[in-house]
Order: C-alpha cells, then sequence, then structure tokens
C-alpha cells in the first residue's frame, strides 16, 4: 500500500515544481519585458499629445542627440554587471575630445594630424583612464566608486588645463563627417550606435568574456574560487568602457564642431540611470545591452516631450532621479522575493 500512497505525493511535488518554473519564468520575462513596454507606453503617450513627436526629422533628432551618451552607457553596462561602478565617464569623455581635438589643431607630432589618428589617439586616452580605473580598483583593493570619483576629478582637470578652458575650433571638415555624414539616409553616429550595440550584445550573451562579467557580479568570490582571473576581468571591463567612453568623446567633438573641455558633465548619472532602468542591478549580475538602449530612449523621449509639451526644463531632472530611484527600488524588492 506503501508506493500507492507514495506515486500521488511524488506527483504532487513535480506539478507544484513545474508551477513553480513556470512562475519564475513568466516573472523574469516580465522583467525584462517591463523597459520596452514603458518605452512603448511613453511613445504612445507623446505620439497622441503632440503632432511633431512622430515624425522621421524628430525621431532621427533624438537618436543623434543620444548616441554618444548610449555608446558611454554600453561600456558602463559592462561595468556595473560585474559589480562595479565608474563615475569618471563623463570627464572621460571630455579629455578624450580634447585629446583628439589637439592632435589635429597643434604641431605635436605631426603624423597624428589626420581625423583617423586623432580619433584613436582619443579612443586610446578613455581606454587608458579605464585601465587604471581597474589596475588601482584591483590592485589597491579599492572601491570603484572612490577610485572612478578620483578620476573624474582628475579627467576633467586635465581637459581644462590642456585647454585653458577655452574650446577648440578650427577642426577640419573631414572630421566632422563622423557626426554628420549619412549612411541609408540615417546619421552615421546612430548606424555606429546599433551596430556597437549588435556587437556588443553578442559579447555579452555569448561569449566567456561577457560570462565572466555576470559570474564576478553575482558572486565574486565564487566566481574567484571557480579559477576565473576575476582582477583581469575587471581591468579588462572598465578598459572597455573607458575605450567606449573615448570613442563616444570623440564622436561629441565632431557633432558640437569642437572640442569642448566642459562637455559630458553629469553623463555618469545618465548613463548609469540607463543601464538601471533598462533592468541592470547596481549589486552587479544583472543587465543586458538591449536594456540600456532602451533605458537611454526613455529618458531621450521624455527629455524630447517635455520640450515639445512646453514643460519646464528643470522637471526633467526631477523626472529621471525618480526613475532612478524607483528602478533601484523595484530591483531590492525583486531581490529580497526571491530569498
Amino acid at each position: 500500500m506503501e508506493p500507492r500512497e507514495s506515486e500521488p505525493k511524488k506527483a504532487g511535488g513535480e506539478v507544484t515544481i513545474r508551477a513553480g518554473l513556470a512562475r519564475g519564468w513568466l516573472q523574469e520575462l516580465a522583467n525584462r519585458l517591463a523597459p520596452l513596454l514603458a518605452l512603448l507606453a511613453l511613445g504612445l503617450f507623446l505620439t497622441l499629445k503632440s503632432p511633431f513627436f512622430a515624425t522621421r526629422r524628430n525621431l532621427l533628432t533624438v537618436a543623434l542627440q543620444v548616441a554618444p551618451l548610449a555608446i558611454v552607457a554600453m561600456g558602463q553596462t559592462f561595468v556595473i554587471i560585474a559589480g562595479g561602478i565608474d563615475l569618471s565617464v563623463g570627464s572621460v569623455l571630455a579629455l578624450s575630445g580634447v585629446v583628439a581635438g589637439l592632435m589635429m589643431t597643434q604641431e605635436v607630432v605631426p603624423l597624428l594630424r589626420s581625423p583617423w589618428s586623432a580619433g584613436l589617439m582619443g579612443a586610446a586616452t578613455g581606454g587608458l583612464c579605464g585601465v587604471f580605473n581597474g589596475l588601482v580598483t584591483t590592485r589597491a583593493k579599492m572601491p570603484p566608486f572612490i577610485v572612478t570619483l578620483g578620476m573624474m576629478g582628475i579627467a576633467r582637470g586635465l581637459a581644462l588645463l590642456l585647454t585653458g578652458g577655452n574650446p577648440i575650433f578650427d577642426l577640419p571638415d573631414s572630421f566632422f563627417t563622423l557626426a554628420q555624414g549619412y549612411l541609408w539616409r540615417i546619421p552615421i553616429p546612430v548606424v555606429l550606435m546599433f551596430a556597437l550595440a549588435g556587437l556588443l550584445h553578442f559579447v555579452l550573451a555569448q561569449t566567456r568574456f561577457g560570462r565572466a562579467a555576470y559570474a564576478i557580479g553575482g558572486n565574486y568570490q565564487a566566481a574567484r574560487l571557480s579559477g576565473l582571473r576575476v582582477d583581469r576581468y575587471l581591468v579588462s571591463f572598465f578598459g572597455l568602457c573607458g575605450l567606449l567612453t573615448g570613442f563616444a568623446g570623440v564622436v561629441q567633438a565632431a557633432r558640437l564642431i569642437s572640442a569642448q573641455p566642459a562637455t559630458g558633465e553629469m553623463a555618469e548619472l545618465d548613463a548609469i540611470a540607463a543601464a538601471v532602468i533598462g533592468g541592470a542591478s547596481l549589486l552587479g549580475g544583472q543587465g543586458s545591452i538591449p536594456g540600456t538602449i532602451i533605458g537611454i530612449f526613455i529618458m531621450a523621449l521624455l527629455r524630447n516631450g517635455c520640450n515639445l509639451l512646453g514643460v519646464d526644463p528643470y522637471w526633467q531632472q526631477v523626472a529621471i532621479g525618480t526613475m532612478i530611484i524607483l528602478a533601484v527600488l523595484y530591483d531590492h524588492l525583486r531581490r529580497r522575493r526571491r530569498r
């Protein structure tokens, strides 16, 4: 008789497990779709409220304005998923643009005066700043918050010292093609943004490099004990973030037709906000490139909508700050529910 009684119990247990797995899968799907649904809802609201919103010109303008910041935010996503944070990206963006501008206008190294060489130098400057952040964080065992906060001041100070606080003009016309040219009737920065998004999504989702970011951010000690070279990966993530930020600084200089030492202010807030609104966790181990792109466009449409509807621009920062708090609170409540 005992086996007959245990069979229904076993069957009932399997049903309970399957139901739990189904609920978990649905919850995860809802979490992934939430940012996209929010973006679609915001777009629909603005379409109904303003006849100027859903036009090709306006949408391309929004995408063009957000492209450099989106490139920065994608690099920030790797760092956040790995459990870190980079507060220096705004200053590094300015320094990289300044370096590229100086290479093109000063007789420093004649061979580096071409836009291509200067652009590479600007991107490399960002990469070196990122590697420095990673090395100090891992070797000195210092919190990335403090290290990158220091780099924020260093990079901004260098940008102002190199230029005397003045913008760099008289850049070659061929340099502006990077930001003002078109490819298939789409601005080149927008094409670059989506091309990088596709490439980085593949790296994050399908390669060992990307899986290491999730492993380190999810459980640092477990990743280290499993044989991952955690410090080397962390330096690489910070270096990648710096390299992308440097490239974004070059694109921004081309877009502004000048290298501005004061550009990039508050870019770190927007980059972090984009990743968090897109589903990344500030505790690490969670996030995605598509989510970050959605997050950056949510903020861009919010600002664009406020301008079209005549809302006081100061309310934009209030709204974005509120969205960050709500996104972090939602992540906190979700993690607590899983325990």
